[in-house]
């Protein structure tokens, strides 16, 4: 892989920075042992970025972003800006990114490690081996419709969230989830909820006619609500879901606390490919903030080493050092090592620092 790959930093707010300095051990990992070396500048994003230029995204850190061949986020907000206003909120500047990047698709995978079946709320035969692959539609729907206010009305308040979608973003994320399933088991869950919104009936109407072109997925159409039932009932069944922006931030939520943490799951959003071939692409776990542990070094970090390793994999195709990382994290568990969000008996505790450098000694044994 060429060196000259840039990567934009954002650690962020409470346990961000404390995780993306384990992602750092990999990189010089990777520099040092595997001669694959990055471009890397790191900027403020969210509270620290409020705190430090009021407000959470600058144009300059927005033009960066812009500018790079990936962007690796740590996490951002807690309860410092709660009371903030609204459009500078540390969840703004991460929607910003999202929505100024065009990164459209958010995929997000569920995969529980037999090794840690028994920290799922579930039974262990239902989540032991579970892979399951969530590709949420990430810059239109509720969060981003028109119009949005809190307006006053005789006797009280009146608040107004537009659900939009249009036959353009419903098929272009679609495309993704079919193109995904066609290299994972050729099944697809389209989740809607076509029988109380005109949204889902659009969304059920063009994820038919996708399908039609891609002759070997087998596609099922699911109401939300059902989905989020027989996540929990029987998430076996489910190999690829594609979703719309509020479904998939829901339901991406419940398949991740299938697994027993979310400290252990990575996510990447995606642009449309441009000419070249190139797709902007942000990578984060999908833990927040987590500030009852900031500064402590508590944090489980593999959650955002495995996002790095998502970035390896579809930003710039280097699937082995990808699965090297993957390999690394399963092996490293498998020796009982774990942080507190994942502990169990006769395991052994380690703090965030001692996770990084767990994983690398792991990765030093994969090398040789």
């Amino acid at each position: 892989m060429a060196a000259n790959k840039k990567l934009l930093f954002l650690p962020g707010d409470g346990i961000g920075p404390e995780v993306m300095a384990q992602v750092r051990k990999v990189i010089d990992w990777l520099d040092n042992r595997r001669h694959v070396s990055f471009e890397l500048e790191e900027d403020l994003v969210g509270g620290a970025a409020i705190d430090a230029h009021g407000t959470s995204l600058t144009d300059a850190t927005l033009d960066k972003a812009m500018n790079v061949d990936a962007v690796l986020l740590g996490a951002v907000g807690g309860p410092k800006w709660d009371n903030v206003a609204r459009d500078i909120r540390p969840e703004a500047g991460l929607l910003t990114l999202r929505k100024d990047m065009d990164l459209f698709a958010n995929l997000r995978p569920a995969n529980c490690l037999p090794s840690l079946a028994d920290a799922s709320s579930l039974k262990e035969d239902l989540v032991s081996g579970l892979d399951i692959l969530i590709v949420r539609e990430s810059t239109g729907g509720a969060y981003f419709g028109q119009p949005k206010m809190i307006e006053d009305i005789e006797g009280g308040q009146r608040a107004v969230d537009t659900q939009v979608y249009t036959t353009a973003e419903i098929e272009r994320v679609c495309r993704v989830a079919f193109d995904l399933a066609e290299k994972r088991s050729g099944k697809l869950h389209s989740v809607e909820k076509a029988n109380v919104m005109e949204t889902g009936v659009l969304w059920r109407q063009v994820a038919t006619e996708i399908g039609k072109e891609f002759s070997g997925i087998e596609l099922q159409h699911m109401y939300a609500d059902n989905c989020a039932m027989q996540l929990v009932r029987a998430p076996k069944q489910f190999d690829v879901i594609v979703t719309d922006n509020l479904f998939g931030d829901i339901l991406s939520d419940c398949a991740a606390m299938l697994t027993g943490s979310l400290g252990m799951l990575p996510s990447a959003t995606l642009s449309g490919a441009d000419q070249s071939g190139r797709r902007r692409a942000m990578y984060e776990p999908v833990h927040g903030s987590a500030p009852d542990i900031a500064g402590k070094d508590k944090a489980n970090p593999l959650a955002t080493i495995l996002s790095f390793a998502m970035m390896l994999r579809y930003s710039f195709d280097d699937g082995n050092n990808a699965d090297l990382i993957e390999d690394a994290v399963k092996n490293t568990l498998g020796r009982g090592i774990r942080t507190g969000d994942i502990m169990q008996e006769g395991m052994e505790l380690v703090s965030c620092s001692q996770m990084g450098q767990a994983l690398t000694e792991e990765l030093d044994k994969l090398a040789a």
